[in-house]
């Protein structure tokens, strides 16, 4: 099973959906993925949105904190995902002080949790990037900056009209990269989408 060289990240290849955003920076810091906070118990329509296309297309595994408030928001993602690949950190993994928390573990310990999900589930974790087989090229910030989805007039209103075409929920520039890289959204997609909004914004 691979890891990212440069900075010991794995690479699932499906969408990670945990509980807050400190959740989010703790395990950006063990897997190079897609990583969906549901921001507590209370889910947001637009978010459950995101989460349902994830399980869709790349599938999600299930991260949240190991206590009472984690299990519930568990379940009731698993009724919605019954597919999902649940992912566990023992509690003595994701304590500090008194607090109990995702946010709270040690990169190689996410890393460890996530590999044993996903051998459970008979699924590898690896690397993929640049230009693919398929013709994928990743998106850089580089390339939404010349199609005028950041840093210029009227960026906000095309990102918002692209990420509405392409159904992964509002996001900035840094976030919009995220998932279209999580979902596997290429360059040669996001150029056609952004002409086509473009043009039906005019």
């Amino acid at each position: 099973m691979s890891k990212e060289q440069s900075n010991d990240r794995i690479r699932t290849g499906m969408a990670i959906i945990v509980e807050g955003k400190d959740d989010v920076d703790a395990v950006s810091r063990a897997a190079d993925d897609l990583i969906i906070p549901t921001h507590g118990f209370g889910i947001r329509e637009t978010t459950w949105e995101v989460m349902e296309k994830a399980y869709r297309e790349i599938g999600v595994i299930i991260l949240t904190d190991p206590d009472h408030a984690g299990e519930a928001i568990r379940r009731r993602l698993t009724e919605r995902f019954p597919d999902a690949v649940q992912c566990y950190m023992a509690r003595e993994e994701a304590e500090k002080a008194d607090d109990i928390g995702i946010e709270n573990a040690r990169p190689e310990d996410i890393r460890a949790a996530l590999e044993k999900a996903l051998e459970l589930h008979g699924t590898a974790a690896g690397r993929d990037s640049g230009v693919g087989a398929d013709g994928y090229r990743e998106v850089t910030m580089s390339d939404l900056t010349a199609l005028g989805l950041s840093g210029t007039e009227g960026a906000a209103e095309l990102r918002n009209a692209v990420c509405r075409e392409l159904g992964i929920g509002y996001c900035n520039a840094r976030m919009l990269l995220t998932r279209l890289r999580g979902f596997r959204i290429g360059y040669e997609v996001l150029a056609e989408t952004a002409a086509k909004s473009r043009e039906s914004m005019q």
